[in-house]
């Protein structure tokens, strides 16, 4: 499973990276746009924190294949390092896809609600495929179900595009799709932090200090290594 981290904000992208193995962080206009900064100073500021080797996802805004290509284009100069340009799977988004895997562009196909349309975008040369799965939830469908879907065409087709699900409410759905056996997800700061919380955790640890306290006091498990 690969862990990733969807936000633009510098200190949550810090900490996250501090005590998680996260392996990328995802952006989209929407995230880009609550930092309130110049998009290249945030992009370029979030490389410099995740280092080179570390994904990072961010979308092109045009509607038009070419453009799109440009933009893709753009972004990989000015940012560099593990880049995936996000594409929305509309058919101006499919043959962008198309032209990006020629010029040796990494892509991840976005937006996607259907397996068949992450079908499509494998087709094409997508490296990775985003199925929003709250929000195909949020539409009387199944996101989970979705996922399995795509995985099982990929095997199906031997496809190498790897599923990036996203669009996570609740930690449920981040276990279900891990079960799934989806290769990777992008989740908030909030949903990652999820993943450890649990009140019997919690009270184990507090146990054990107390135990330890009781006994020893604040004494710390410190070894006189000579």
């Amino acid at each position: 499973m690969l862990y990733l981290l969807d936000t633009g904000n510098l200190e949550s992208i810090k900490r996250a990276y501090n005590l998680y193995p996260i392996h990328g962080v995802t952006t989209n206009p929407t995230i880009i746009s609550k930092e309130g900064r110049n998009f290249l100073d945030i992009l370029r500021d979030i490389r410099e924190i995740v280092g080179m080797e570390s994904m990072l996802h961010v979308q092109v805004l045009s509607m038009d294949g070419k453009e799109m290509v440009k933009e893709g284009e753009y972004l990989n100069k000015a940012i560099g390092g593990n880049l995936y340009i996000k594409v929305p799977v509309i058919p101006e988004g499919i043959r962008a896809i198309k032209i990006l895997k020629d010029k040796g562009i990494k892509t991840t196909a976005t937006a996607i609600f259907t397996a068949q349309q992450a079908l499509m975008a494998a087709m094409a040369g997508a490296e990775f495929v985003a199925p929003y799965v709250n929000r195909i939830d949020n539409v009387s469908g199944d996101g989970v179900r979705v996922v399995g879907e795509i995985l099982q065409l990929f095997k199906h087709y031997n496809l190498d595009a790897k599923v990036l699900a996203a669009s996570f409410k609740n930690l449920q759905q981040v276990h279900s799709v891990s079960l799934t056996g989806a290769q990777s997800i992008t989740a908030s700061p909030e949903i990652l932090d999820k993943i450890l919380e649990h009140p019997l955790t919690d009270w184990s640890v507090n146990k054990f200090i107390s135990d330890w306290e009781s006994v020893y006091g604040r004494e710390k498990l410190t070894l006189d290594v000579k």
